[in-house]
């Protein structure tokens, strides 16, 4: 599960409409198969699907040729008043960090396609940005978009000086005639790095003590409540075991989250969320394995990760521990597991 199996506004739709319209395609071939209508674009309480959002993307990559960078273009449009009161609460926090932290808190909120999670080094915040499990060029366009979006935020909220340190993408740069013609890409005032482990971006830390100069208490604690209402409205839809699932699903990036930490962000008590996972049938602690071993499984694929450093990703003490983890969920031991994986691999080239 992903966050993006969240209803959304229609603001996210109507951005990517309006693009494809001024390149010539018409209204009826981006919404068609969507079961959208110009109208519900522009009524904000209709509330679009993934579903729906990820057809109409489709529709516009097919009728541009799947051009690679599209989604960097979208993604430049993304302002922070495309989101609402999500987007007003960054700009209303008093500190960069403090918007960053309500970002994160409230990430459901966003249109998001990528699972994104975040995590400090010395001297440097990163973004991270895992590419949802789409056809290649939506997953890539999903990626595109949704970093271009992270970026203007990023410099909406830091700054007009806001610049990035480091920008790094996992897609290889398009090499064909057709791209040969086209500008140097720069996002944040850098050049991408391709071919890279992971889709990241990453800025000084400094940035996140700057006060920011809209900085409003009293509407980002307004901004605030909406947000927890309209999380918990979206919660007794979907069920609390869901909400864990999203939260703990895109956090490994920095290790798993505790209960209390997870209560915080849902607006409630540990005791309560425990209590609340029991009527639903389920614990915490199964909730966070689930996790893991998912998570697990995606980390192995990943050849240049030790298994120590994905034991120590998924939040274990040593190896040994994970080990013993990983024979509980698989049968077998994680370096068979990932030999078993690449053999596989090998079989279907």
């Amino acid at each position: 599960m992903s966050f993006w199996d969240f209803t959304r506004s229609p603001a996210s739709a109507r951005l990517l409409t309006d693009f494809g319209h001024e390149r010539g395609v018409s209204h009826a071939t981006l919404l068609a198969g969507t079961g959208l209508t110009g109208a519900q674009l522009d009524d904000p309480n209709v509330e679009v699907t993934a579903e729906q959002e990820l057809r109409l993307t489709d529709n516009l990559l097919r009728s541009l040729g799947c051009p690679a960078g599209l989604g960097f273009e979208v993604g430049l449009r993304y302002h922070f008043s495309a989101y609402g009161v999500w987007g007003y609460g960054l700009i209303s926090s008093a500190t960069a960090r403090d918007a960053l932290a309500l970002a994160l808190r409230f990430l459901p909120l966003t249109y998001a396609f990528t699972v994104i999670t975040y995590r400090e080094e010395p001297d440097a915040g990163v973004v991270n940005f895992d590419a949802p499990e789409l056809p290649d060029a939506l997953s890539r366009f999903c990626v595109e978009r949704d970093m271009a979006a992270a970026a203007i935020l990023l410099q909406e909220t830091a700054g007009v000086d806001f610049a990035l340190s480091r920008f790094t993408l996992q897609a290889t740069r398009a090499t064909s005639a057709r791209h040969a013609s086209l500008p140097v890409l720069r996002i944040g005032g850098v050049e991408p790095e391709y071919g890279a482990r992971s889709n990241t971006l990453a800025f000084a830390r400094a940035y996140l003590n700057r006060p920011l100069p809209h900085a409003n208490p009293i509407t980002v604690s307004m901004c605030e409540q909406m947000c927890s209402r309209l999380l918990d409205a979206r919660r007794a839809r979907v069920g609390t075991s869901t909400m864990v699932r999203h939260y703990l699903n895109a956090t490994w990036g920095g290790g798993p989250l505790s209960l209390e930490e997870v209560a915080r962000m849902m607006n409630t008590s540990a005791r309560t969320l425990k209590r609340r996972l029991q009527e639903g049938g389920t614990t915490f602690r199964t909730l966070v394995n689930e996790a893991r071993s998912a998570m697990a499984e995606t980390l192995l694929s990943d050849e240049h990760l030790t298994l120590t450093e994905i034991a120590e990703r998924l939040g274990y003490s040593d190896l040994s521990s994970f080990s013993q983890a990983f024979k509980r969920w698989y049968g077998v031991a994680p370096q068979v597991y990932r030999a078993e994986m690449a053999r596989g691999r090998k079989e279907e080239n």
